[in-house]
């Protein structure tokens, strides 16, 4: 390395040379630089030393390389060029090594979260980056490698794919429905706080929609606790707040540990489901491949009827 050195210029006079053998000029390669021209041809004056001849032909309005300064000039663009896409390859592989996968709050915390370790020990050279937002998101934009969402599989900024549909029942605490006892009609949960959550989401079904599915009329004014986010509305079903309604796929840990309940076996079966969204003007990196197979994978362990 230290024998390279000696044989090389210094690469700032390189930097300056190929610059003004490229553009023809010493104004712009200064422009380009962000240097002045007497930076410039100081730089030049330098190699020109060092060489012990020539580089350029000054001539009037305009200059040209000398014959050795056009076979520099090759040469020196080549290294260059060599240089630039390689960082660049590197720099796709560091990008490859990333991914980027945005969900809403209550499917991040509930569903993805509890489950993605298992994708991490298959992969774990790639990083991964959860994305936890409730707004509607644009996938081209290159923020996020692959969006999951609900709703009816219409997203006009991204490639959509079915991940799984999804049921809908009454859900609380143990403590809670050994309470209030067996219920035996839809009807009966009208009796007690139904908690809900705010949403502007026209997808999501609420406790108006679930009740009227089975033809009874939601209490005008519900007893119930209002949550700002379903999550909320879960952790308030957790801690014996009243009766929630359990998106099953969101909540099937939950009822796995025990630490929610069925109310009822009456469920709705939702018109909408959960989609993956994919870029569609942007390459799709090999990795997300392989995580749309691991959440497939893990979405085939519950089939809803």
């Amino acid at each position: 390395m230290a024998n390279l050195r000696r044989k090389l210029p210094p690469l700032t006079a390189l930097t300056a040379f190929e610059a003004v053998a490229r553009l023809a000029s010493f104004t712009r390669a200064a422009e380009e630089l962000g240097v002045t021209q007497a930076a410039v041809s100081r730089q030049i004056h330098l190699l020109e030393q060092t060489f012990g001849y020539p580089l350029f032909r000054r001539l009037h309005r305009r200059i040209e390389p000398t014959e050795n300064g056009r076979l520099l000039a090759s040469t020196t663009t080549t290294a260059f060029n060599l240089i630039a896409e390689t960082i660049a390859d590197l720099s796709k592989e560091e990008a490859e090594d990333e991914l980027a996968i945005s969900a809403t709050m209550a499917f991040s915390q509930f569903w993805l979260l509890p489950r993605i370790s298992s994708f991490s020990k298959a992969h774990p050279n790639l990083k991964l980056r959860i994305v936890t937002q409730d707004n509607v998101i644009n996938v081209d934009s290159g923020e996020v490698d692959l969006a999951i969402r609900f709703g009816s599989g219409f997203w006009p900024n991204g490639h959509v794919e079915l991940l799984f549909n999804d049921e809908i029942f009454p859900i609380c605490s143990p403590e809670y429905a050994e309470e209030i006892g067996e219920l035996h009609d839809p009807a009966e949960l009208t009796r007690y706080p139904l908690i809900s959550n705010d949403t502007t989401d026209p997808t999501w079904t609420g406790w108006t929609e679930w009740l009227a599915a089975f033809s009874v009329a939601a209490p005008a004014r519900p007893s119930g606790m209002r949550c700002s986010f379903y999550t909320e509305a879960i952790y308030a079903a957790l801690n014996g707040h009243g009766i929630a309604l359990g998106w099953r796929r969101l909540v099937e840990d939950l009822l796995a540990q025990r630490r929610l309940v069925r109310m009822t076996d009456k469920a709705i079966v939702t018109r909408n489901a959960y989609f993956l969204i994919l870029p569609r003007r942007r390459a799709r990196k090999t990795s997300v491949d392989l995580l749309i197979e691991w959440l497939k994978d893990e979405a085939s362990t519950l089939q809803i009827p």
